[in-house]
């Protein structure tokens, strides 16, 4: 079985989407996903499921989800296969899946690798990034409620996404690639504008690529924001960086 949790759920058996239908099972694949192979208590899922307000028969409930979503799986992969895999003990239910099961997992194990080569190998980390980057097919955990570990694993997702783009271009630019990233770090910039290495990536890429005016102004507009914004000035890496594009710092190119 496969489980893709970047994006909205997808269960899949050999490349058989399994449906699974309401917001509660859907939160409770999404939990166990995000502990695949190990067990979660009953009451993180109660709290997952009604947060701090449980009606008196959650436990029985949460049982019943639990019930119907072990049928879901027989019945939509077929041959019941897929039974067994939500497994009871005394610890909780847990999936029973290895970790590269679930795209979460796939994804952060391909940024980890790829912050191992980065500084000497640019070319195998952009390919590394690359492709960890392509498993996403919209916010991770789209559709499977606002419960606690739901909403703490979409941020922590969502940052190592940016921290994997920001490798990924410091990777391009390494391999002098400053003319093809220009446009994607501007849309980026444009999104996430108060992300300072995004800025910084951009000037350079701009400056290299002989727009040194359109490179102070991204500086500018930039140092605006942050001042409007959180009453901050840049980072002392953005400001360095100002000041190499300012003196045509030999070592920019």
């Amino acid at each position: 079985m496969q489980i893709s949790l970047l994006g909205p759920l997808e269960v899949s058996e050999d490349g058989r989407p399994v449906r699974v239908p309401g917001e509660k099972l859907r939160s409770i694949v999404a939990v166990l996903s995000l502990n695949a192979g190990r067990p979660v208590p009953r009451s993180e899922l109660i709290d997952e499921l009604w947060d701090e307000e449980p009606p008196r028969s959650a436990e029985n409930s949460l049982h019943g989800h639990i019930a119907r979503l072990r049928r879901l799986l027989a019945v939509g992969a077929g041959k019941g296969r897929l039974r067994d895999t939500v497994q009871t003990s005394a610890a909780g239910y847990a999936l029973a899946l290895p970790q590269e099961a679930v795209d979460a997992f796939r994804f952060e194990r391909l940024v980890a690798e790829a912050e191992t080569v980065q500084g000497t190998q640019p070319a195998r980390a952009v390919e590394l990034l690359t492709g960890a980057l392509g498993l996403w097919r919209g916010p991770a955990l789209l559709d499977t409620g606002q419960g606690l570990s739901c909403r703490m694993a979409y941020t922590r997702l969502e940052g190592v996404r940016l921290t994997a783009y920001e490798h990924l271009f410091d990777a391009r630019l390494r391999l002098g690639q400053h003319r093809a990233v220009v446009a994607e770090l501007e849309q980026l910039h444009a999104r996430y504008p108060l992300r300072e290495h995004f800025c910084e990536q951009l000037i350079t890429a701009l400056y290299r690529s002989g727009r040194q005016a359109e490179a102070l102004d991204t500086y500018h507009r930039t140092r605006r924001r942050l001042a409007d914004s959180l009453g901050l000035e840049p980072c002392r890496s953005l400001r360095t960086r100002f000041q190499e594009v300012l003196r045509q710092d030999p070592s920019l190119m």
